[in-house]
């Protein structure tokens, strides 16, 4: 097993990447910022720590997902995030 490190928008947003006993997933933290993320497969979030505001796709409005909540995007969309404060994630892809 391998990690793969992976870091977006100057640093901004970093995330490990790994084979867990569900499939491939990442864990990673965002600095406060906005930020937009396109998908290539099917993504299961989850906020472990902190708060991210999202705009789904298809959708008009943002939500709020806090510590212990969770959301979902389909392939091949772009969601857009909004980081007050420093927020973990776990992502779980299918």
């Amino acid at each position: 097993m391998s990690f793969s490190v992976n870091s977006y928008f100057d640093d901004k947003v970093k995330s490990i990447a790994f084979d867990s006993a569900n499939g491939p997933c990442t864990s990673g933290v965002m600095l406060p910022g906005e930020y937009q993320f396109g998908t290539t497969q099917h993504e299961l979030m989850k906020v472990v720590e902190g708060e991210l505001v999202v705009k789904l796709p298809e959708e008009d409005e943002w939500k709020s997902f806090k510590t212990g909540t969770s959301f979902t995007v389909d392939a091949n969309k772009s969601f857009d995030v909004k980081v007050s404060t420093t927020t973990a994630y776990l992502c779980f892809y299918s």
